[in-house]
């Protein structure tokens, strides 16, 4: 159980750090609006929230393990 929650955190985590990686294609000047203070704030607070959100909704997949 304890195997399967951290693997859920573990590809939480992953996704996000993913999703704040994406734009680093985009032109120059955009990342300031994209990097901003408040986007990098609520990109930190998902860190924290996102994965007590996915052990609430997949709680049947780590407790039976999908049996």
């Amino acid at each position: 159980m304890t195997a399967r929650m951290a693997a859920a955190v573990l590809a939480t985590w992953a996704m996000l750090i993913l999703l704040l990686l994406a734009p680093s294609p985009l032109p120059e000047h955009w990342l300031y609006y994209i990097y901003s203070p408040a986007s990098v704030g609520l990109w930190l607070l998902a860190m924290l929230v996102a994965p007590v959100v996915v052990c609430i909704v997949k709680w049947p997949w780590i407790k039976t393990g999908g049996r």
